[in-house]
């Protein structure tokens, strides 16, 4: 690897601890709540598809937000959130499978568990509707490959949201069955964040894919900029949680135009 590729040190830290941290000795059987059907909803209520982020803290963001998860989640869901994510990872996001637990309780959207998940195990931590698996940590230092973890996951009644950056991991998702791929506009070489990443990627991806942007989109002119390039879906994370929670998820879920897709 390109010494220019090297994962920047906050995320090595992520992975570090992600590595370190064990699953759970049963196994989960889960009764997902369809994505698909939730962004349908949306579509036709007039929102932008968007999944939206409990996201107490973050090494990219100053500060925490400190209010209680259930009612910034209650929030987001009331004023257009079409699903939530919620973070699990403890060292250096805020989260813990208790508070997806109590989300997920309390709202009638998916919720996709968002964590650094490397190994089998660690699906079993919390029952969730959709889990998160990173390309770029799995190819790093993940014990089990991704189509062997997307097929455990999927074995336990997930759905899988597979995340990639480049054309290559695009491909490698795709190659190991992946229906749902995030694009993270989000180096995690350099933590730098573009939104060109998304359009530049998304052309590679199959009509058939669920496509969703992440990472870099603030502004209502953000959201149609990667619906105009293909995004069926949103994920919002710091925007949303940077002030009124609820202002800030009906301005990104309710632009005043919506592009053609």
């Amino acid at each position: 690897m390109d010494a220019s590729d090297e994962i920047a040190p906050d995320v090595r830290s992520i992975l570090s601890a992600a590595r370190d941290r064990g699953g759970a000795s049963g196994t989960v059987d889960v009764t997902a709540r369809s994505l698909s059907a939730a962004f349908d909803r949306a579509e036709r209520d007039g929102r932008v598809p968007t999944i939206t982020e409990v996201k107490p803290t973050s090494p990219t963001t100053e500060g925490r937000h400190d209010g209680d998860p259930v009612e910034l989640a209650t929030a987001m869901v009331e004023n257009g959130a079409a699903a939530l994510s919620v973070l699990t990872e403890p060292e250096h996001f805020g989260g813990s499978p208790e508070t997806l637990a109590r989300v997920r309780a309390a709202v009638d959207v998916p919720i996709l568990r968002k964590d650094f998940v490397l190994h089998e195990a660690q699906l079993d931590v919390v029952e969730a509707d959709l889990v998160l698996l990173i390309v770029r940590f799995l190819e790093e230092d993940g014990t089990d490959d991704l189509e062997d973890l997307i097929d455990a996951a999927r074995d336990r009644g997930f759905q899988v949201l597979v995340e990639a950056h480049a054309r290559s991991e695009v491909a490698a998702a795709v190659d190991a069955g992946a229906e749902i791929i995030g694009v993270n506009n989000r180096d995690l070489a350099k933590l730098d964040v573009d939104l060109e990443t998304f359009e530049s990627v998304a052309p590679a991806v199959d009509d058939d894919v669920t496509l969703i942007a992440e990472s870099g989109i603030e502004t209502p002119a953000d959201v149609q900029r990667m619906r105009a390039a293909g995004a069926d879906g949103l994920l919002i994370g710091s925007a949303i949680m940077d002030g009124d929670v609820a202002a800030n998820t009906q301005a990104l879920t309710t632009p005043t135009e919506t592009p053609n897709q």
